[in-house]
């Protein structure tokens, strides 16, 4: 009985092994540094989410010279958090990026600009400076000066662009009438720097019908064609979204885990609770699965830059339900 018992107790020991060393690795690239914006990845890791979907998952932080279109393309990590317009930017120049999620219902991108700038209207944008975040997010913007019919080469009749730092100084400092914000971060960079909403007027790419989708999850093609990877991904995005549901419904506790998360120190907990707050504000009413005329919109968006459109044609395979369809139902 004491072999037996000792059998026994050997062969779980080694079921045990044998669980742990199958759980597949993932890697997950996210669009910027460690916070609230990525609530739902480290929720599902913190909550073992991803462990209950046999996912061992690596988060890698992004950060201003980090491109996640550049990581996927050099085999750096399976999926990437990007937003739509630099994908497709990328999927028309020969990268074959394809949005497999869309936990990301809303946009959060604003232009904030100074009330004693002078402006009180998108018509009031004539001669002043703007400033703009590049490296792919750029894009949202020069359409909406498209259909603005404002040049973006300076001059009385257009907008002087100012390639802005990922901070505020330009509006603080007064070098710019107007500096690209997000709902859940950089404007309350301003409201923290001293600068009151009654001093602010501010211009969401919603309201403003320009709005492209942002945070998206995508990979590349020809790696769905492998039907064990497509299985990874099916797992991947369900124990995310699960993450992002209970983000959503507990944002506090979202927050706390974020902060454990972040290894440079350089976040507080009342920024991330606030941030916490308004993302959650732009997950609701998204199950995963992308929403067709979100991604028509942003498409005919992108095509109407003019004489330089952010793309020049309709995108083909750009997207997927095959992923959160599995995942979801």
């Amino acid at each position: 009985m004491k072999r037996l018992s000792t059998y026994v107790a050997g062969v779980a020991v080694g079921l045990i092994g044998t669980m742990a060393q199958a759980a597949e690795d993932v890697t997950l690239q996210l669009k910027w540094v460690t916070q609230a914006q990525f609530a739902g990845y480290y929720v599902a890791l913190d909550k073992g989410f991803y462990d209950e979907e046999g996912l061992d998952v690596t988060i890698k932080p992004g950060g201003p010279d980090i491109a996640p279109t550049q990581v996927l393309a050099g085999g750096g990590a399976d999926v990437a958090v990007e937003w739509m317009p630099a994908a497709l930017a990328a999927r028309e120049k020969g990268l074959a990026m394809v949005n497999i999620a869309q936990p990301f219902k809303s946009s959060g991108m604003m232009l904030t600009c100074r009330k004693d700038a002078g402006i009180a209207s998108t018509d009031d944008f004539k001669g002043k400076t703007l400033g703009v975040w590049f490296f792919g997010n750029e894009f949202p913007f020069l359409s909406w000066m498209s259909k603005l019919d404002l040049p973006t080469e300076g001059g009385e009749d257009g907008v002087t662009v100012l390639k802005q730092g990922f901070n505020v100084d330009p509006l603080l400092q007064k070098q710019a009438a107007c500096v690209s914000t997000m709902t859940y971060n950089e404007y309350w960079q301003v409201i923290d720097a001293g600068l009151t909403p009654d001093d602010l007027i501010v211009f969401k790419y919603e309201d403003q019908g320009v709005a492209t989708l942002e945070d998206g999850l995508y990979v590349l093609e020809e790696n769905l064609a492998d039907p064990a990877f497509e299985d990874k991904m099916v797992r991947f995005v369900r124990a995310s979204m699960k993450g992002w549901k209970y983000a959503e419904e507990n944002p506090d506790e979202a927050a706390e885990i974020v902060l454990d998360n972040d290894a440079s120190g350089a976040q507080t907990e009342d920024h991330q609770k606030r941030m916490m707050g308004e993302v959650a504000k732009l997950t609701s009413g998204s199950d995963g699965a992308l929403d067709e005329a979100d991604y028509e919109r942003t498409v005919q968006s992108l095509l109407s830059g003019g004489s330089d459109p952010v793309i020049t044609k309709e995108p083909t395979g750009a997207w997927t339900h095959a992923i959160t369809d599995k995942a979801l139902n």
